[in-house]
């Protein structure tokens, strides 16, 4: 879950960015896409600390 989200978060972040450079106007603001950056780090950090959690249970239950 965590990490579709985070994959939606960063390809509406890098959207932003393209549509900038190329002078087609950007539907974010500097602020706003912060906060969107922001939230792709965090639910990324979040799937990866969820799948560690999970590894090391599948671990400890074969021991």
């Amino acid at each position: 879950m965590f990490l579709p989200l985070a994959l939606l978060l960063f390809a509406a972040f890098a959207a932003n960015v393209v549509l900038g450079s190329m002078g087609m106007g950007r539907f974010l603001g500097d602020v706003s896409e912060m906060l969107v950056l922001l939230a792709a780090s965090i639910t990324f950090v979040a799937a990866i600390l969820k799948r560690e959690a999970a590894e090391k249970n599948k671990n400890e239950q074969q021991h």
